[in-house]
């Protein structure tokens, strides 16, 4: 369980709140009881989930680009946080291979940027910069990733949220432990769930097309990856914030991800949404249309496991059905922030929560 006693009144910056899962894991320090800052880009997409579920209701949010090193500072400075949780980033593959310059500068130097506003800035403990499970060098062997596996990355994506990752390292080391702050990195799975409506991404592109009454199109049904719920990652986040705050001595690098048997392919994901759903085509491609894209990844989570006492807690069906509900009620007219507390409340629960063999 989420401990309400830890979080509340506590200041948290999240920067990405406008994002989808910036979005989930503001509402859910709210219902923590934390006082929120947020700072971002405006929304992407339209629809999205900071609108529709009113994510800046009851905290401080501001519209920036962290690009803007000054502006950036000048803002963290007046939020004053003592927990900064960094999820602001250019956050898809195929966008990178468009604008690579602008991915690089958003998740290296936007990285760089956050973490150098943290220097004196006598506030803060706990700073936990969000990355990807894309930053290993990926060797399409089947075995799942370590935490100490060499970093790298083929496309511009990846590349430069590894690259991100030796900025983490390198401010923790020369600046911020020294200062007493506590520096982690979280290296999370495929998220999915309700209120994502970005491009390029398997579960938004469905709900488009089949709520369109089109075919979805799959690029590489073969594609396996470490397909999770939002409220998993989040929930690892959270809890490692807490260590952190306790326990600065386990700063560095953690995975987060769904137990290894539990990835799967892009074709199970689709069939299985699709299933539930219960209308659309799909159309399947060959693998070979589109930009090189890693065709095998999962995570090993064990440092999660041992050291945080963070283990998945739902299956891969759990995890679609849940998605495919909530975007199913949304469509029908439900109230989209409620949707996301009730999940987060069902979530929250010691029943929900607690580590599952």
């Amino acid at each position: 369980m989420m401990s309400t006693a830890f979080w509340h009144d506590k200041r948290v910056l999240v920067t990405g709140h406008t994002g989808f899962k910036g979005g989930w894991l503001v509402l859910w320090l709210r219902q923590l009881g934390a006082t929120v800052c947020g700072i971002a880009l405006p929304p992407s997409t339209t629809p999205n989930l900071f609108e529709l579920a009113r994510v800046a209701e009851g905290i401080d949010s501001h519209f920036c680009d962290i690009r803007d090193a000054e502006r950036l500072a000048a803002l963290m400075r007046a939020c004053r946080p003592e927990i900064v949780l960094h999820l602001a980033a250019q956050p898809l593959v195929r966008a990178s291979y468009r604008d690579p310059l602008g991915s690089f500068a958003s998740n290296i130097m936007g990285t760089a940027h956050v973490l150098d506003a943290l220097r004196g800035l006598d506030s803060v403990r706990v700073a936990l910069m969000v990355t990807t499970d894309k930053v290993y060098r990926n060797l399409e062997q089947p075995y799942p990733y370590r935490e100490d596996d060499a970093l790298g990355g083929h496309d511009p994506y990846s590349a430069s949220k590894a690259a991100s990752e030796i900025v983490i390292a390198s401010y923790r080391d020369a600046f911020l432990k020294e200062q007493g702050v506590a520096v982690a990195s979280a290296r999370a799975g495929n998220v999915i769930g309700g209120g994502d409506w970005s491009e390029d991404r398997l579960i938004p592109d469905a709900v488009r097309a089949w709520q369109a009454d089109e075919a979805l199109d799959i690029r590489r049904p073969q594609a396996i990856r470490p397909w999770q719920h939002v409220l998993e990652p989040l929930h690892g986040y959270l809890t490692l914030a807490e260590k952190l705050w306790h326990h600065p001595e386990l700063a560095g690098a953690y995975n987060f991800g769904p137990h290894t048997h539990e990835a799967a392919t892009v074709r199970e994901v689709v069939e299985l949404a699709h299933q539930l759903y219960g209308k659309g085509d799909v159309r399947y491609g060959d693998g070979s249309s589109g930009p090189h894209e890693a065709g095998w990844l999962a995570l090993e989570t064990a440092k999660a496991r041992v050291a945080l006492g963070v283990q998945p807690r739902w299956s891969l069906v759990e995890t679609v059905t849940r998605t495919m509900a909530w975007y199913q009620a949304q469509h029908a007219g439900a109230d989209a922030r409620e949707l996301c507390l009730a999940e987060i409340e069902q979530c929250g629960s010691k029943e929900a929560c607690e580590a599952q063999p």
